[in-house]
């Protein structure tokens, strides 16, 4: 299984970025799936989240309202589409896989497989 991200780069403050996250070796249809990052010196946090339909989305509270995940199934990617940006969104984001979820993400989904990340830098 292998989950490769792109989009990332440099922005100025208030401006949008668009990550994507491509899949293989698994059905990707079936797997819920999540964003997450880590800034420099900090824990990695949870960002967002999709169910395997694409029907329910989750979010953290610091993107809500800016951010907006999605999924093609029939194209086996995951976006992130980030707009609003705040020097504070600067991190690597990275694409996981839940392989089981038994409540709301993050505590409750079982997310075991990582992306490399991908670095988004917003500057002012």
């Amino acid at each position: 299984v292998q989950l490769v991200e792109s989009g990332g780069g440099l922005a100025h403050t208030g401006g949008s970025l668009k990550l994507s996250c491509v899949t293989s070796g698994l059905h990707f249809g079936n797997y819920a799936m999540g964003w997450f990052r880590q800034a420099p010196g900090k824990e990695r946090e949870f960002v967002a989240a999709i169910t395997y339909t694409g029907s329910t989305t989750y979010y953290s509270e610091f993107v809500k309202g800016r951010f907006t995940i999605a999924r093609d199934n029939a194209k086996n990617h995951l976006y992130l589409q980030m707009n609003d940006l705040k020097s504070d969104d600067t991190a690597v984001y990275y694409c996981t896989k839940s392989q089981g979820e038994t409540g709301p993400p993050p505590d409750a989904w079982d997310f075991d497989t990582w992306g490399q990340g991908t670095q988004v830098t917003v500057s002012s």
